[in-house]
């Protein structure tokens, strides 16, 4: 069974930062892509990051309204992918999910707040 668990979720002010993380189970990590996506009230889910799998040529891809300032990394010795957000925003407010593409799994989310 293939299982994502999402943590790191909480209260951040504007301009702070946070790191989520999802750690995976039950599926050959090292050669799947991963992404984060976000769904903030009212709002359709959107596409944060993606990386690619490990040894995978390319570098990762991020929504025009994060790049810069979300950074997507993959620990394939823990099978873990992690989210790394600076100069938080409150349109940033939303539940993350992470998801293998591929496989087309999630996980049950983490909620991000930012607010001051």
């Amino acid at each position: 069974q293939v299982q994502l668990v999402e943590s790191g979720g909480g209260l951040a002010q504007p301009g702070g930062s946070l790191t989520l993380s999802c750690a995976t189970s039950g599926f050959p990590f090292k050669s799947y892509r991963m992404s984060w996506y976000r769904q903030a009230p009212g709002k359709e889910r959107e596409m944060v990051a993606m990386i690619l799998s490990a040894g995978a040529p390319g570098k990762p891809n991020y929504a025009p309204s994060v790049k810069d300032r979300f950074t997507i990394s993959r620990d394939n010795d823990k099978n873990t992918v992690h989210l790394q957000m600076s100069n938080l925003k409150p349109e940033d407010t939303a539940v993350y999910f992470c998801n293998v593409p591929t496989l087309k799994i999630w996980g049950q989310g983490t909620q991000v707040t930012v607010s001051s």
